[in-house]
């Protein structure tokens, strides 16, 4: 994955309104509503359907490390995946998004002003319109060039253009040599 499907991943992952199941016996009783067999469960975190119903039983308090992972890589991925959506819906219909990034960013300006690239840090509201982009493309399977030139004109618009008031004459801005990217919504 690359940077933006990170900071969205991450995004995601603070939108949960509540946590998954801490014990053991919990966590593998909602993978099995979630899988429907012990069978299922034991495929996808790497165990035995046996091992699957001790824990299910509470006869094993604790996996090994390297089961627990897995049972709480296959818990995160099952876990209110609705929430996820409902965030992202909301982001791109009517919150929209903040991103906080510091990068380089470069334009093409007017003959007389000053395009040259430089390291910026930047904290800017994207409106519904960038969001709903931004998802798309990353459910479109789109790179981190394309996210990134999304980003970019959303704060070419908001931030650099101030909706239209002020650098009218800017264009093509780009973003390049990402030091770090968040996304809240």
């Amino acid at each position: 994955m690359g940077e933006i499907d990170d900071a969205i991943e991450r995004a995601d992952r603070e939108a949960f309104t509540k946590d998954p199941p801490k014990t053991l016996k919990g966590q593998i009783g909602f993978l099995l509503k979630q899988f429907g067999s012990a069978k299922a469960v034991a495929a996808e975190i790497g165990g035995t359907a046996e091992s699957v119903n001790r824990y299910q039983r509470g006869a094993r308090k604790h996996a090994r490390a390297d089961v627990a992972a897995k049972i709480d890589d296959a818990l995160r991925q099952c876990w209110q995946p609705l929430v996820r959506k409902r965030w992202q819906k909301q982001a791109a219909t009517t919150g929209g998004i903040t991103v906080e990034t510091r990068a380089r960013f470069g334009y093409v300006a007017p003959i007389g002003t000053t395009d040259d690239g430089r390291f910026r840090r930047l904290t800017v509201h994207l409106p519904p319109e960038y969001a709903r982009r931004l998802f798309d493309a990353r459910d479109a399977g789109a790179g981190d060039r394309q996210m990134s030139q999304i980003i970019a004109e959303g704060f070419k618009d908001v931030y650099f253009q101030d909706g239209g008031a002020r650098a009218m004459g800017l264009s093509d801005v780009e973003i390049n040599n990402i030091d770090y990217l968040d996304l809240d919504h």
